[in-house]
């Protein structure tokens, strides 16, 4: 087509109503539907993920409320919605993204959600595919974290780092390069995991050695204090801790500590005010 009739053919297509298919995008997993509803129009969110609506695992799940769901995770399921985009993480199922993407829709695999920038990342990525407005939202959030932040660290200048751990009924316990290592970095506290134990990513417990670690707080889950230390008071090695045996814990709910999205700002002052209460006195 020759260069000079595009501008005729543009001047058509807005005479006569034709647009590009509207956005519809389909959230698989918890952290990308806190990413998307921070900055998706209520139209553009075709589904978000089964547990949207937890809040043991969603820190959206009153916004969550609204919209509809994925309930079977198949790639029939989603295609159901007929989405434009969909969002997946790179853990996963590999085949079905696959399949998705063989459907002819767009696949965003979001691979890096470890620190708050890597989640302030993936919050423009996913704006870029929503348009303008999503992006001014985006840019908003980043905004504001950083003022968040700020504050947050103005106020825990010159406070000791308090030493913690977080633990796990499952065998391992969280080092460096995790969300919780990341938490810790932005919350006053020094995780023991990483600093002391050497370990990286969640390793395994190193059992006998833990006893040797100057946990002065153990960092858990979850809504009461005693019934989320409960299972560690009988638990080898924990129950060997000074700090388990004393009930020395800073409860936080139970989404908080598995966030990957921007949502972890508001752990950051969760935990923060949880380790040093005479910091956040009125």
């Amino acid at each position: 087509m020759p260069l000079r009739l595009l501008p005729l053919l543009f001047s058509l297509c807005v005479l006569t109503g034709f647009a590009a298919p509207a956005v519809r995008v389909v959230s698989q997993t918890v952290g990308s539907d806190e990413l998307l509803l921070a900055v998706a129009a209520p139209e553009q969110i075709a589904a978000l993920s089964h547990l949207a609506c937890d809040p043991d695992f969603s820190g959206v799940a009153g916004e969550a409320a609204g919209h509809a769901r994925i309930t079977l995770g198949d790639a029939e399921t989603i295609l159901r919605f007929r989405p434009t985009h969909a969002i997946f993480a790179d853990y996963s199922r590999a085949e079905l993204v696959g399949q998705v993407r063989r459907a002819g829709v767009e696949v965003v695999v979001l691979d890096r959600y470890k620190t708050l920038a890597e989640a302030h990342a993936n919050l423009r990525r996913i704006a870029a595919l929503l348009g303008p407005a999503a992006e001014a939202r985006a840019e908003r959030i980043v905004l504001s974290d950083a003022a968040r932040i700020a504050e947050l660290r103005a106020k825990l200048l010159g406070a000791k780092p308090v030493r913690v751990i977080a633990p796990s009924i499952y065998g391992v316990i969280a080092g460096a390069d995790t969300t919780f290592q990341d938490l810790c970095e932005n919350a006053g506290a020094e995780n023991l995991g990483a600093t002391f134990g050497g370990l990286r990513g969640h390793a395994a417990l190193p059992d006998e050695k833990l006893i040797t670690w100057p946990v002065e707080c153990v960092v858990l889950s979850g809504q009461d204090a005693e019934q989320a230390l409960a299972p560690y008071k009988k638990r080898p090695p924990y129950q060997f801790l000074a700090a388990v045996r004393e009930g020395s814990v800073a409860v936080l709910p139970p989404w908080m500590l598995g966030c990957v999205s921007h949502r972890r700002v508001d752990a950051y002052e969760a935990l923060a005010r949880a380790l040093h209460p005479e910091i956040f006195q009125p």
